[in-house]
């Protein structure tokens, strides 16, 4: 089969598509990644078909990522910026993939190529959809945190009724913002069908939540066509999944280290958070790696002795040889921290990753720290807590153990081979 595989957003959202072509050009199929174009080299290195689809976005203007990061208006900016004024190009883009060489036989979309489901409706092509994270459901049972409002989730347990509460008002706050798709649709000859932001996005065929069940259970409200496969890992750099040679002799020096890291876009807005964890390694006498990405002003001006400063490495390999990890809380990045069976402190931005925050909390692996909180005596203090909590690092290796046992990579692509093979319909229909 030929399959399109599309998604928006960082190396967070492209790396399990990545996995997943591979696999499927393993299995025999001709996968097609269609990403924004700054994901090419990343993709073509490995011998995939690619095909880019946009908007195009610059990972370099540091001012735009941190707009886009903001915990208040981050979510709004990204749709009603970025992605809804270019749903026209990107459905044209989109559509050219899907329709050359013959046609496409599958489509595989993540939530934010908001054009997908109108592209499976003009051409009839089977198509599933994916999610990366509980947030996406926004179930009424087990209620999301909108990053603009945590004050709705903490009053869940004392209130059942909140969870339908939350649901409701984000629809209301939303309710103007696809009004660019709506027009599409109509330009299409489309009727204005469900709303994009919470409906529309998940297929009625096939819904890969690509997340363990240990972070998200499955909810009555959650779309009837849902898989929970488990995550699906990918860390190489262009297929390099070698730690950088400073690093692996860092580790061989002495005893696991802190991590810090801020994953791949909150990096871009690192602010101080990497001269405050130097700081905090040397107040409490630990060895600490801090991955600073490309932008050379996130290096400490001051890095002590005991601290490895390196761009980048593959967290599969170096997140097991940890102590505690200390990160922003995207979900790549909480996997593969739960996955590695350390503890972690979470310092959420915006998006999903205070709801992920507090769903690591909640298993009981993880400690939260606001971003405006974090200071290196802040972080020195709660980092302290979580190498003396030795229930939490026993809890932390049992779920690690546990997530092990998941094969997300194969439960994803067994039920998209089902699904080309015309082996799942729409439950409605059922």
């Amino acid at each position: 089969m030929r399959i399109v595989l599309s998604s928006f957003g960082t190396l967070g959202d492209i790396h399990p598509l990545i996995a997943l072509a591979l696999e499927l050009r393993q299995r025999g199929h001709l996968p097609v990644l269609a990403v924004p174009e700054l994901f090419r080299s990343k993709i073509v290195s490995l011998g995939l078909e690619f095909a880019p689809v946009g908007p195009i976005l610059n990972p370099e203007d540091n001012q735009l990522v941190a707009m886009l990061m903001d915990i208040r208006k981050g979510t709004e900016r990204t749709l009603r910026e970025i992605l809804f004024p270019a749903i026209r190009q990107s459905y044209q883009e989109l559509l050219a993939v899907v329709e050359a060489r013959g046609g496409a036989d599958l489509l595989l979309a993540g939530e934010l190529v908001y054009q997908a489901p109108i592209v499976a409706e003009v051409t009839g092509i089977p198509w599933a959809s994916h999610v990366l994270a509980p947030l996406s459901f926004f179930s009424r049972y087990d209620a999301p945190v909108l990053p603009p409002y945590p004050m709705l989730a903490r009053l869940q347990p004392a209130l059942p009724g909140m969870g339908r509460v939350i649901a409701r008002f984000a629809r209301w706050v939303t309710r103007s913002w696809p009004e660019p798709i709506y027009q599409l649709r109509s330009e299409l000859g489309l009727g204005r069908g469900a709303d994009p932001i919470f409906e529309a996005k998940h297929s009625p065929y096939l819904v890969l939540a690509m997340f363990s069940p240990l972070l998200g259970e499955p909810q009555p409200d959650w779309p009837p066509s849902t898989r929970v496969t488990g995550f699906v890992f990918y860390d190489g750099d262009a297929g390099q999944r070698d730690l950088p040679s400073e690093v692996e002799r860092f580790l061989g020096q002495g005893p696991p280290p802190l991590v810090f890291t801020l994953g791949s876009a909150a990096v871009l807005d690192a602010g101080d958070f990497y001269q405050q964890s130097a700081l905090a390694a040397e107040l409490i006498g630990q060895r600490a790696v801090l991955l600073v990405g490309s932008d050379p002003r996130n290096v400490p001006g001051h890095v002590p002795e005991n601290v490895c400063v390196a761009n980048y490495a593959p967290y599969s390999r170096l997140f097991p040889r940890a102590s505690v990890i200390i990160h922003q809380g995207g979900v790549g990045t909480i996997a593969q921290a739960l996955s590695s069976g350390k503890p972690m402190l979470v310092m959420p931005y915006s998006h999903d990753q205070p709801d992920n925050a507090r769903r690591v909390r909640r298993l009981g692996v993880a400690r939260v720290i606001r971003r405006r909180r974090y200071t290196a005596e802040a972080a020195a203090r709660k980092i302290t807590m979580l190498l003396e909590e030795t229930a939490m690092r026993q809890r932390a290796a049992n779920i690690g153990e546990r997530l092990r046992g998941e094969d997300g990579l194969k439960a994803a692509c067994d039920a998209l081979e089902a699904l080309g093979r015309g082996r799942l319909q729409d439950p409605a229909k059922a």
